[in-house]
């Protein structure tokens, strides 16, 4: 599913962010990436999304090379791909009903089908029946949840998420991260950056350590070891 060989990101004012990873993983794997902040996991996590291009090295998403894709296809391809954010990024003045049809709207799907993914979505974050509050009028762990169902509304085969129990309790980021279970127990390939150690070895998954803008190393739970090239 993504398939980084020695890939390099450095920005316009010269700082390096990655510095040559080379990850592979597979489709339908759950992997946790961590590293200290600015170790490159939020970076790493942009080229997976496109909102970056790589500087040097091969990148490929479900046999996508990330360097060829025109700026008009893009969009396109950022449907494959759900995004979870820690701040959630939602619409305050709209509602959830809206917030996660969002994905859907924007690429005209008919309005029969918006009406059944948005409640199949809201179903499978457990806020079916919260459709028509507004954001502010929700816990911070249902927007969380909210922005996990917009991310999934479209069916993207692959979602990444950016430190989305950062502001989370134990026990609100104990559920969260069981509906990324979930959804990877019926195939979505999952990428999740976070800082938090104990969630980590709570999991019990492969962890993939980002220092100084390469993979230092990626191992639990039996995992094999990835080394970046150095």
């Amino acid at each position: 599913m993504i398939s980084f060989d020695r890939v390099v990101k450095r920005y316009a004012n010269g700082r390096e962010a990655l510095s040559g990873v080379t990850l592979e993983v597979a489709a339908g794997e759950m992997i946790m990436l961590t590293g200290r902040s600015g170790a490159g996991k939020s970076t790493l996590l942009k080229l997976i999304a496109l909102l970056e291009r790589p500087t040097r090295g091969r990148a490929l998403v479900n046999g996508v090379n990330l360097a060829e894709v025109p700026a008009r296809g893009i969009p396109a391809y950022r449907r494959s791909v759900g995004m979870v954010f820690q701040d959630h990024k939602l619409l305050l003045n709209h509602s959830v009903f809206d917030n996660v049809a969002l994905p859907l709207v924007v690429i005209d799907t008919p309005l029969r089908e918006i009406d059944k993914r948005v409640r199949a979505a809201l179903d499978q974050v457990g806020l079916l029946g919260k459709e028509k509050l507004l954001p502010l009028e929700l816990s911070v762990g249902e927007q969380q949840r909210v922005g996990i169902a917009r991310a999934i509304v479209a069916r993207p085969p692959l979602l990444i998420a950016d430190e989305p129990t950062g502001n989370l309790d134990p026990t609100l980021a104990a559920e969260v991260m069981g509906l990324f279970r979930r959804l990877n127990a019926v195939g979505v390939t999952v990428v999740i950056a976070t800082h938090d150690l104990h969630l980590v070895h709570e999991m019990q998954l492969r962890e993939v350590v980002l220092e100084g803008g390469t993979v230092h190393d990626a191992a639990l739970a039996n995992a094999p070891i990835i080394r970046a090239e150095r």
